[in-house]
């Protein structure tokens, strides 16, 4: 059976996240529903590079289907879109070879987390707004503590069925923009929850709530309780896959 690469955008606030759920919208569901129509309601599967939770957008994702109805690509791009809700755009799609995974095969996944510093209604769903004097020297400098492979326990949610803790990260970094900031934050994987725990406390850090070297207590601990609360999802964009 030949394997496909789609590549594809999102907005993920109508939906509680990427993966299939019970009594709940899921972007994979809603692709994987569509798809089914396509082929003569046949079941259709699709694996995606990763998941994000709910309310968290994806500029650029890529999943992998294994399907051979495809007779013309670019008519099955026109026709997927034309099915799939406003808050889901199919971009491209590509053969690749039939080993291709796209989650296990993903080298590197970098995620932005957008803040705006002044009220803007036109931000609120792609961004978090908050007001508060930070200090991004101090939040840089702590990023930079997070770099290498490290165990991330702390930045993740608990009791998930993850086999280990342990990630690579890249880079990460805070920049200034128009509207106020943003982080990106690169690495080989990330952990549920892992990004928005970062970012809550480094803006503590920023405001002044913790100091730079509390970065290396909270990795040690390896404790969720003893990071920063969670930002809210909708500023947080998965914004690049590498393979």
């Amino acid at each position: 059976m030949p394997r496909y690469f789609v590549e594809i955008a999102y907005h993920g606030a109508p939906f509680h996240g990427w993966q299939r759920q019970p009594n709940a919208s899921s972007v994979q569901e809603t692709i994987e529903t569509c798809l089914s129509k396509m082929n003569s309601n046949k079941e259709i599967s699709i694996v995606g590079c990763g998941r994000t939770d709910a309310g968290v957008h994806a500029k650029h994702y890529i999943f992998h289907v294994d399907i051979d109805t495809i007779e013309d690509e670019t008519h099955f791009v026109f026709k997927l879109n034309k099915m799939l809700p406003k808050g889901i755009a199919i971009y491209s799609i590509q053969k690749v070879a039939d080993d291709l995974h796209a989650r296990f095969d993903a080298t590197k996944r970098t995620y932005r987390y957008f803040i705006h510093t002044q009220k803007n209604p036109f931000r609120e769903a792609q961004s978090w707004y908050n007001p508060a004097k930070l200090d991004v020297e101090r939040m840089n400098l702590a990023a930079q503590i997070l770099l290498g492979e490290k165990d991330f326990g702390s930045f993740a949610k608990a009791h998930t069925d993850v086999k280990t803790n342990i990630c690579n990260v890249f880079s990460a970094e805070w920049i200034k923009d128009e509207n106020g900031l943003y982080f990106e934050i690169s690495a080989n994987r990330f952990l549920r929850n892992m990004v928005r725990a970062i970012v809550g406390t480094l803006i503590d850090i920023g405001m002044g709530k913790l100091n730079v070297e509390s970065i290396h207590t909270i990795l040690a601990a390896k404790d969720r309780q003893e990071a920063s609360l969670s930002v809210p999802g909708h500023g947080l964009f998965l914004w690049k896959i590498d393979y």
